[in-house]
């Protein structure tokens, strides 16, 4: 077998093509560093499987292909955000309504109040709702939707040892139970007094909260008068 042996001299440029060049006999130690540009590379040549996991780093990024990214907006609940999907690692899209309802409770949705200045007098020894004293309305917007009732008033007693109850009525339900809250003043004594209750109502219908009282018998007592007015607030709290 005679060997001939060519000289790189001697061949023309681009004389070597594709067909002359068997399949993987051209190694790494075959490849200058930096001699593969842009150019030898055929459009969408390079996909996600020649690309190594977590190899693209923020250097990499081109911070212009998020359009308006240096503009602050406001968000409609139909825009769509991107998380990250622990469950699947995984980056998904979601509605800001979606991401707003599965955010976690504890968050206000509204806050209704009244106030109600007019002194109001107490004789009856079951509980009464004082000729529509305090009073404030709400409508929950979620069926799971707590709704937190806060009443401030100030009590005034007419002997001493009476006892003024007070309790929180969702429409006919006593939520505060047969005693309610207790006051016990001495004789021509001025009490201020807070309760509250946290309610779930479970309804998307129109709710009236309202403070009850009744006295333990002798004689009356008083809440409320023009100084010193009551206050009923209501705040409904997401799920």
């Amino acid at each position: 077998m005679t060997i001939i042996t060519v000289k790189t001299g001697g061949i023309a440029a681009d004389a070597v093509t594709d067909a002359k060049i068997a399949d993987d006999v051209v190694g790494t130690e075959h490849l200058t560093a930096n001699e593969v540009d842009t150019a030898a590379l055929k459009a969408d040549a390079v996909t996600a499987a020649q690309i190594a996991d977590d190899a693209i780093s923020e250097e990499h990024l081109d911070v212009t292909a998020i359009t308006g990214h240096t503009a602050e907006t406001t968000v409609a609940d139909g825009d769509l955000v991107v998380v990250h999907d622990a469950s699947a690692s995984a980056l998904r899209k979601m509605t800001v309504a979606n991401l707003v309802a599965n955010a976690g409770g504890g968050k206000i949705l509204q806050v209704v109040g009244a106030t109600e200045t007019a002194a109001r007098t107490i004789t009856s020894t079951s509980f009464i709702n004082s000729s529509n004293g305090i009073t404030v309305n709400i409508t929950p917007s979620a069926t799971s939707s707590k709704i937190f009732v806060i009443v401030s008033l100030s009590t005034f007693f007419g002997e001493s040892g009476q006892n003024l109850f007070c309790t929180i009525y969702r429409d006919s339900t006593n939520l505060g139970g047969s005693s309610g809250l207790i006051i016990n003043g001495g004789f021509n004594e001025t009490i201020p007094a807070t309760m509250s209750f946290l309610d779930s109502p479970s309804s998307t219908s129109q709710i009236t909260y309202q403070m009850y009282a009744k006295v333990s018998g002798g004689s009356s007592s008083k809440y409320g008068d023009g100084n010193s007015p009551s206050v009923i607030t209501a705040f409904e709290v997401g799920a």
